[in-house]
């Protein structure tokens, strides 16, 4: 049996009647699916079980034993086993398709997961993710509330989230010191913001890096003139403008930006 190893976060899911409803949130029609950190394959099974119009099932594991464990355990046509680090994977090179995402993600990593996502997001139809209860309130957070942040606002542009389900730690082994939750993420009809996306990037999290402070004081170190404008937005702190308000607060930060430019010439 795989011993799960800590410095990989690794907490395996052992409640199949969970497993089942984390694989019952994915998209039927879903074709193409990529499994992150599928461990035992708890997933695994499920997803070649239910999913009728599977084509191709994509498992990407770091752990050499779990990949030794997942080779000796399935033998169905549609699986491919990769022993990589998903982080570092470039994946045109798992699929040049349109796939689905699904994981019991490790928690020590959930987050660079979803700024993975964000990066593959003209790839990605739906994710299907297990996480720490925390990080998916802070992703499915309207703006107003104050577990909203950077990931609420950069996937919110892109997805549609649902918070699907709570999941309690005794159904780990080991079990995590924290609850769990399921979230799914639908990927919108939006292939282009209108905005300097890369500018957005930036200023979110600039803003949210000093949340208690007004968008104006945080935004002073590269808007020397701030001061002289009265945008509404920028007396907001952070949590109070939505997802499209940061795409207008970016437009807005990209004018004066070119207009003091132009005045130092």
């Amino acid at each position: 049996m795989v011993k799960p190893k800590k410095h990989l976060g690794q907490h395996f899911l052992k409640d199949k009647n969970i497993a089942h409803k984390i694989v019952e949130c994915l998209d039927v029609n879903s074709d193409n699916v990529i499994e992150v950190g599928p461990g035992t394959g708890v997933l695994t099974e499920p997803l070649l079980n239910r999913t009728p119009k599977l084509k191709f099932l994509n498992l990407i594991e770091i752990d050499s034993e779990s990949v030794e464990y997942l080779k000796t355990h399935f033998s169905d046509p549609r699986l491919n086993i990769y022993e990589d680090n998903f982080l570092k994977m470039n994946l045109h090179n798992v699929t040049v398709e349109k796939f689905s995402l699904i994981g019991n993600f490790p928690y020590n990593i959930s987050s660079q997961i979803f700024f993975k996502v964000i990066e593959n997001r003209n790839q990605i139809s739906q994710v299907v993710g297990m996480i720490q209860k925390e990080v998916a309130e802070r992703i499915a957070s309207p703006h107003g509330s104050k577990a909203y942040g950077i990931l609420s606002v950069l996937l919110q542009n892109w997805f549609k989230i649902e918070y699907c389900f709570t999941v309690n730690e005794n159904v780990f082994y080991p079990p995590p010191k924290v609850k769990s939750a399921v979230v799914r993420l639908t990927r919108n009809d939006i292939t282009e913001l209108d905005c300097d996306e890369v500018l957005l990037f930036k200023v979110v999290k600039m803003v949210f890096n000093q949340r208690r402070k007004t968008i104006r004081n945080t935004l002073k170190s590269i808007l020397p003139n701030i001061s002289q404008s009265d945008h509404p937005y920028f007396s907001k702190r952070p949590e109070q403008l939505s997802p499209t308000d940061f795409i207008e607060l970016t437009n807005v930060v990209s004018q004066m930006t070119s207009a003091q430019s132009s005045n130092t010439k």
